[in-house]
């Protein structure tokens, strides 16, 4: 670096990001964080203002959701980091790729406990245990290696949220050298695959034997949907994935069950099965809401993180791998064997879809009388946001989309307020998808005033369909069914659309079915955002 050029620390990080091709950060600008937003100054990269920084948090996992590549925050000591938390958790459930980028108190006083601004006994350490890597640089020379180390994380492990606090006094600090990106490392997998023939083998051996072979899906497996596919059809084995890998498949591929492992016909239709073949999925009890799959047949099991392979499904063959490189293994391994007849597992499954449908409760009845209007209206390409509510819990598993990285739901940690600034940054990752956002009328009020960063950033489709039901209804439907008086469920609600509109929102209150098809339509044709009040009692009318 030209010594007549010099840049502070918090200049010289910005220049670094560069490099690493981020694109955008979502954040607050602090006293604390002021190096930093002087490098953002001339810069390519582009800063989303958020409300609060749990919102920057969720904007940066809706950001990653969409494109893949990691979400980025700048937020400051003390406050911004503990406001932050709640959405690095939510990252760290659902493995969602995020960096967040803190200031600290200078490196003199760090545990002195002397009162300064924004001042914790030590964040690192409030940090550590919702991320994979939580870290301090202590000089300037040891922000490049942790940004490194970061990337690295995001592209060769189980992608989690990394947290970097820089001291005060280091982010001022003058860097007298350039900075550059460090040359990736080998894909750790690499060597691992090569030297187990024998894996893929067994696992050949198990799927040729196999005459009820189920493949379930998660999220590790996004990247690899066409050997996902290619494999279900040399097989003839149905395909379900977990939420978070929802559209991995075409809707109407015959060996597609869906996002349904959910309900109680699927349990049952993987109890049959001979051999599961369980790729980049945890299967957690957030993704089948069961005790435990009834996995009776021989497991293999596919996945980045060790700890996955032998937990509470032991398996047969357990193969330490991202989803891509495996499968396109196990597929050579099964390149001789003679395709499968599809369509008795296409047959079992159209049953399944029918059982599944006809096994609906009246609440979900009622949800899909709504949702069954959001899929006929939703463009082709659109995501959905979706927040902790019952009309997204049954979407989850009766809502179809076209193609994965569509359909977004806080499934691991469970956060309420997760769905309108998660679909903030999808938006702004990806504007010319139309978006939608399923949120309740509970879960809308702890991120609300991130309709302001709505309506300042977005300038293409974006709608809200706020569905409201006056209550806290899973927590209230939860304390009936124990016996429990309800109590703390029934809040006074504000006047939503006046609310929206004091933002700058579109508005609609849809009095029926019929009139929330045309105001939905309406909201797609909107250059803007748009929030539609829907209460339950529509579907009763």
């Amino acid at each position: 670096m030209n010594t007549n050029n010099k840049m502070t620390c918090g200049q010289a990080l910005i220049k670094l990001l560069e490099q690493y091709q981020v694109e955008t950060v979502f954040g607050i600008p602090g006293v604390h964080t002021l190096d930093l937003y002087k490098g953002l100054n001339g810069s390519s990269i582009n800063h989303v203002l958020t409300r609060h920084e749990q919102g920057a948090g969720f904007m940066a996992d809706g950001y990653a959701r969409i494109t893949g590549k990691p979400g980025v925050c700048f937020t400051i000591t003390g406050p911004g980091v503990t406001n932050i938390a709640t959405a690095v958790g939510q990252a760290y459930s659902d493995s969602i790729p995020m960096l967040v980028i803190s200031s600290v108190n200078n490196r003199e006083s760090l545990g002195k406990g002397r009162g300064e601004l924004h001042e914790t006994k030590d964040q690192r350490a409030i940090m550590a245990p919702i991320t994979e890597l939580s870290a301090t640089a202590c000089e300037p020379d040891q922000v490049p290696g942790l940004i490194a180390q970061a990337f690295s994380i995001f592209s060769r492990q189980r992608p989690r949220p990394v947290f970097i606090e820089i001291p005060l006094d280091v982010m001022s600090s003058v860097v007298e050298e350039s900075w550059h990106i460090a040359p990736p490392s080998h894909n750790r997998f690499d060597s691992q695959l090569s030297k187990n023939n024998a894996l893929f083998n067994a696992s050949a051996a198990l799927l040729t034997d196999a005459k009820y072979p189920v493949i379930i899906a998660g999220g590790g497996a996004i990247s690899a949907a066409d050997e996902v596919q290619q494999l279900a059809e040399q097989l003839g084995a149905a395909v379900f994935t977990t939420v978070a890998a929802k559209g991995l498949l075409p809707v109407k591929h015959p060996l597609y069950a869906g996002s349904t492992l959910c309900v109680a016909p699927s349990w049952q239709y993987i109890r049959g099965a001979d051999v599961v073949i369980a790729i980049g999925t945890e299967l957690s009890e957030t993704d089948i809401w069961c005790e435990k799959l009834p996995i009776k047949g021989q497991l293999i099991r596919i996945d980045i993180d060790p700890n996955k392979l032998d937990d509470l499904y032991p398996a047969k063959v357990a193969i330490l791998s991202d989803a891509k490189s495996a499968l396109n293994e196990l597929l050579d391994a099964i390149a001789d064997v003679p395709a499968s007849e599809i369509a008795p597992s296409a047959d079992a499954l159209i049953a399944l879809k029918s059982t599944i449908i006809s096994d609906l409760d009246p609440l979900q009845v009622a949800h899909k009388c709504v949702l069954d209007i959001v899929q006929h209206v939703l463009p082709s390409h659109a995501f959905v946001s979706t927040d902790m509510t019952q009309l997204a819990y049954t979407g989850n598993f009766t809502f179809n989309v076209n193609q994965p990285r569509s359909w977004f739901h806080p499934a691991g940690y469970g956060t309420l307020g997760y769905a309108l600034p998660a679909a903030i940054g999808a938006k702004y990752a990806a504007a010319d998808r139309p978006g939608l956002v399923i949120v309740g009328d509970g879960g809308i009020l702890y991120t609300i005033q991130e309709l302001a960063t709505a309506t300042e950033e977005i300038s293409s489709p974006l709608v809200v369909l706020l569905w409201n039901n006056d209550s806290l209804g899973q927590i209230r439907d939860d304390m009936v069914a124990q016996g429990i008086e309800p109590i703390g469920v029934s809040p006074k609600n504000p006047d939503y659309l006046k609310l929206a509109q004091g933002f700058g929102c579109n508005t609609y209150q849809p009095d029926s079915i019929e009139k929330l098809s045309i105001d939905l339509s309406a909201a797609f044709e909107y250059q803007g955002v748009t929030l539609i009040l829907v209460n339950q009692s529509i579907t009763t009318l």
